[in-house]
């Protein structure tokens, strides 16, 4: 796949994780991802939430730990920027955070704490995991700056405007959806509506079924979902973006200068 100038190629990996975070590990080298500059891996991509009762503290690590090596070095290996969702140790050893790392060959680049955490559909993530500060995270990778969101955050468009704000041309969701009723239309609906209203495009990545929802997908600044998996097994999606699309979907649709900031919303 040769990208276009002032393209990025992306590999949004679907793919089930383990509750062995040494399976987890041992599986990063088998991941064909062809010539990508970002790899987006799911949610829990470190270690899989398992059953709802089940504690997780047991198998958080820090980000100087055993995960985040092997993630650094499989960059170094492959090339690119590499992006997935792990179990971080803080400072309550049974609730963990729901951490994004983003990491390069030379290290890390970016972490992001879950801020929503999943209390709905008869759920309750915050009784097992800590939710991180409030704080938008920004990286920048070949031309384009990212957004990182995870999973239920989609649900909440403050978090996606407050990173549009921050100038992200591209939101990655890294996430493992629950699957249910009506699930798969949220997923893609709020994965569109998080584009159009940033003018932003949106890497959603999950974990598959039949746990999860999987239904990995691109969607461009316009609204046009590029490319999109089903909702069974494991796959990779390749595929481009541009900064050019972006700058041209922000000309045709200036609605990011016509927001209106002097309304106090409460």
């Amino acid at each position: 796949m040769a990208a276009s100038p002032s393209a990025l190629r992306l590999a949004l990996v679907q793919v089930a994780s383990s509750t062995v975070p040494a399976e987890n590990r041992d599986r990063l080298g088998s991941l064909a991802v062809g010539e990508a500059d970002l790899v987006v891996l799911p949610e829990y991509f470190q270690r899989d939430a398992g059953a709802p009762e089940e504690p997780l503290g047991q198998d958080a690590e820090p980000l100087d730990g055993p995960f985040v090596s092997a993630l650094v070095e499989r960059a170094g290996a492959q090339g690119g920027t590499w992006v997935a969702g792990m179990l971080e140790r803080g400072d309550e050893p049974s609730r963990p955070f729901n951490t994004l790392v983003a990491v390069d060959a030379e290290g890390l680049r970016a972490v992001y704490r879950k801020i929503h955490l999943y209390d709905s559909f008869g759920l309750r993530e915050s009784d097992r995991l800590a939710a991180g500060h409030p704080t938008p995270t920004v990286l920048d990778v070949g031309g384009l700056r990212l957004g990182l969101m995870t999973c239920y955050d989609l649900r909440f468009p403050e978090l996606g405007r407050a990173l549009s704000r921050l100038g992200a041309d591209l939101l990655v969701v890294p996430s493992a959806w629950v699957a249910g009723p009506r699930k798969v239309r949220h997923w893609r609906t709020l994965a569109t509506a998080r584009a159009i209203e940033n003018l932003a495009y949106v890497a959603a990545v999950g974990q598959p079924g039949p746990r999860y929802t999987g239904h990995t997908m691109l969607v461009d600044p316009r609204g046009d979902v590029l490319a999109e998996e089903g909702d069974a097994g494991a796959a990779v999606v390749e595929c481009e973006v541009s900064k050019t699309v972006v700058d041209t979907a922000r000309e045709e649709n200036p609605s990011l200068l016509n927001r209106r900031d002097d309304i106090a919303w409460g």
